[in-house]
């Protein structure tokens, strides 16, 4: 019999709650979005849920849009490997930003991959005051 494929659904991206490493609760979202306030401490990311991936291996990547370490070198994209912890699971990948906020804009690219094959792939544009077009300026005031 052959092996089900995994079935892997965004659920949100965009602005979260805070978000607490140790706790099994994953962040609320907040604002669905690719625009993001440059604020210290402002959480924006994904979450992906995955069916019938128990025990597939996710690799995942944050490309940082060229933030100096403390030496002053570029720093590496944030990635990792994780594995699917059940059959019907949710996976918070995401980021905050920190002091100083000068060298944090631009663009923040997260993806997931799953066996090789990228599933998630979203850009966040993190900037000091959001670009608004004249249809987000129509659309809040009801038009």
């Amino acid at each position: 019999m052959a092996k089900t494929k995994p079935v892997v659904t965004l659920q949100s991206h965009g602005i979260y709650s805070k978000w607490d490493s140790e706790s099994k609760a994953l962040p609320q979202i907040e604002q669905f979005t690719t625009n993001v306030i440059a604020e210290v401490d402002v959480e924006f990311g994904l979450i992906v849920n995955i069916k019938k991936g128990k025990g597939e291996k996710l690799h995942y990547c944050i490309y940082h849009p060229d933030i100096p370490d403390s030496d002053g070198d570029v720093m590496d994209p944030f990635e990792g490997d994780v594995y699917v912890k059940n059959s019907d699971w949710n996976f918070y990948l995401g980021d905050t930003l920190w002091l100083p906020i000068e060298n944090k804009l631009g663009d923040w690219r997260m993806t997931i991959e799953l066996n090789g094959k990228i599933i998630a792939d979203k850009t966040f544009k993190v900037a000091l005051e959001i670009e608004r077009t004249e249809t987000d300026f129509w659309k809040n005031r009801g038009y």
